[in-house]
């Protein structure tokens, strides 16, 4: 962490007279680099980054270990209608897995299309999405001001109970983050986040679900350099999770995570990575449940990229295969 510093020759002294009195000090050998590293990670408590969002602290993580696979077809196509209006539709036909017996997988065939309509400005953000069936998702975020925000989330369907809706208040500071949560089923929440030095922060967050008489209190703690990032995380629900990332190159990033679930028992280890190339993406992970998964998303011309995607459970003997096209920004 130490940066080499470059030191000027001295002016070569006058040819008369005695040498100056200081000349002795001017000649004392550089400081030592140790010394210099010291003086550089000196915390300025006052002048700290403002983290990331408390929900995305393991955002590095999450892009090579949770790939956006799938099975079957999808077309996506979207239309912009003006700066800030677009037009979107998606097709999907491929299976959904029904619970079974043992390992046993079985597949009914599924097929799906959705329309959407989204609407970005420097204020406010309007997402929505609905589909043949009559499901509804939505997403706002709007700025209340420079710092405070608000955002909905809403899924809606005809089956009784099945609706959820979630607002978030938002507030960002100098050098921390606040949330405060209200969702259906009485659901209260709330989470802060601090920067503790310029690489490492600390969080906490507490939830209450009324209905189900449930609450919970967790801790986060995310160190985040240049060349690495590792995040921790622990509630009293009984979950463990870990993270590292390791950013080889500008565009190479290699994962790894670690989650255990004291209720059940699980544990579950895995290592991806992140590989952008010139025209191309290709993110995959590898497990310990034996699932190997990939996925590769090819940018044929501009506006026009094409996907497959890949996933074999090897203890299940569950094999999906998908291809896509996106077309549009």
């Amino acid at each position: 962490m130490g940066s080499s510093v470059s030191h000027a020759a001295a002016p070569p002294p006058p040819a008369y007279g005695a040498p100056p009195p200081f000349a002795a000090a001017d000649a004392a050998p550089p400081p030592k680099p140790h010394e210099e590293e010291a003086a550089e990670e000196k915390v300025d408590y006052l002048n700290l980054p403002c983290p990331v969002p408390y929900e995305e602290i393991q955002r590095e993580a999450f892009m090579a270990l949770k790939p956006d696979t799938f099975e079957g077809m999808r077309f996506d196509f979207t239309k912009m209608i003006s700066q800030h209006f677009a037009l979107s539709h998606s097709v999907n036909m491929g299976s959904v897995e029904v619970p079974a017996q043992g390992n046993d997988v079985i597949k009914i065939p599924t097929s799906n299309y959705e329309f959407g309509a989204n609407f970005i400005n420097e204020k406010m953000m309007l997402m929505g999405r609905v589909s043949h069936e009559g499901r509804e998702n939505i997403r706002v975020k709007f700025d209340l001001t420079e710092n405070l925000s608000v955002k909905i989330n809403a899924q809606l369907t005809s089956e009784p109970h099945y609706s959820q809706g979630m607002f978030n208040f938002d507030y960002k500071g100098k050098d921390f983050r606040t949330q405060i949560q209200l969702g259906n089923n009485a659901f209260y929440g709330a989470n802060y986040i601090q920067s503790v030095t310029k690489n490492l922060s600390l969080g906490t967050e507490a939830f209450w679900l009324g209905q189900q008489r449930k609450s919970g209190v967790g801790v986060v703690a995310r160190y985040d350099t240049k060349k690495w990032v590792a995040t921790g995380q622990i509630a009293t629900t009984g979950m463990v999770a870990l993270s590292y990332v390791q950013k080889v190159s500008e565009k190479v990033s290699l994962a790894s995570d670690f989650m255990y679930n004291q209720m059940t028992k699980d544990v579950t280890a895995s290592l991806g990575y992140d590989y952008i190339l010139r025209q191309c993406r290709l993110r995959g992970k590898l497990d310990t449940n034996g699932v190997i998964s990939a996925l590769l998303e090819e940018r044929l011309t501009p506006g026009v990229t094409f996907q497959l995607s890949a996933e074999i459970d090897h203890w299940k003997k569950d094999y999906k295969f998908g291809f896509g096209m996106a077309v549009g920004e």
